[in-house]
């Protein structure tokens, strides 16, 4: 019984720590729960802290290395900080961390001048998700059901990770520009800024790295159909008469869009096409 009570104490503890490095007003609440106090505790706290704030600060940079560029090291190590103490890790797996700092950054009032950063943040984490996601088999199983069923008895099922990005924003031009070398890569950027270019970016993985790509409205409104588990025939009709349905096929079954092709739960009411 005592080495239960001393477990729960210990579990309280180590809960008690985490919520004063997450944040400073909770410092007094460990008092008579460390070895060290007065300024040794401080000085040991704000160690942790300093430490905490670094492995945010590198996780979040490799998760989102656009944002990174386009705000500069030292504000995105600030940025990184203010979210952790904000928003801190809710499971062990640092990979997973920094899912809801692209809605964060959208509503930063001190980031407001910048109103494209989050659907870039929004891209970033989504090839950051795509490149932890699981492999798909090519070409994908069920294929052949294209050519011996009706789209209305059939469902495409999308690659895990697959993500489909509507920006206001040209966010793929800033996206590959950042990861181009040319000396001109930025004139892109500026051309679509100044036509007001607003793109969709399709985040996809065809090998181990993740691919961005802009596609069109037809190809969105597809995709978003897919995405939610709607049969072919009623994807097909919400993507428009003007959509190639062939074209896209062959890209996703080259570009792994697709993880497999399966039977409709029930057949849609869509009728022979």
């Amino acid at each position: 019984m005592s080495e239960l009570r001393a477990a729960q104490r210990e579990r309280l503890r180590q809960q008690q720590l985490l919520r004063a490095l997450w944040r400073r007003g909770a410092d007094a609440s460990l008092q008579g729960w460390l070895r060290e106090s007065g300024a040794r505790a401080q000085q040991g706290l704000a160690a942790y802290r300093g430490n905490a704030a670094a492995i945010a600060g590198r996780t979040l940079a490799a998760a989102f290395p656009t944002v990174q560029q386009l705000v500069g090291d030292e504000s995105f190590a600030t940025l990184a900080g203010t979210f952790w103490q904000q928003h801190p890790p809710r499971c062990g797996d640092l990979a997973r961390y920094g899912d809801g700092l692209p809605d964060w950054i959208a509503a930063d009032a001190q980031l407001a001048p910048e109103p494209y950063l989050a659907d870039v943040a929004r891209v970033d984490w989504a090839v950051h998700a795509i490149e932890h996601a699981a492999d798909v088999a090519a070409p994908p199983p069920g294929l052949a059901l294209l050519g011996e069923l009706d789209p209305s008895q059939l469902r495409l099922r999308l690659r895990p990770g697959l993500a489909r990005v509507v920006s206001r924003w040209p966010v793929v031009t800033i996206w590959q520009a950042h990861r181009s070398s040319e000396a001109n890569r930025f004139e892109p950027v500026r051309e679509a800024f100044a036509r007001r270019v607003a793109e969709t970016a399709l985040v996809a993985r065809p090998q181990w790295r993740a691919d961005v790509s802009a596609i069109d409205e037809p190809c969105a409104r597809f995709v978003a159909a897919l995405q939610v588990g709607t049969p072919l025939d009623r994807a097909l009709d919400a993507a428009g008469a003007s959509f190639e349905f062939a074209s896209w096929l062959h890209e996703a079954v080259r570009q792994r869009w697709l993880q497999a092709v399966e039977l409709a739960a029930t057949p849609s009411a869509g009728g022979a096409r």
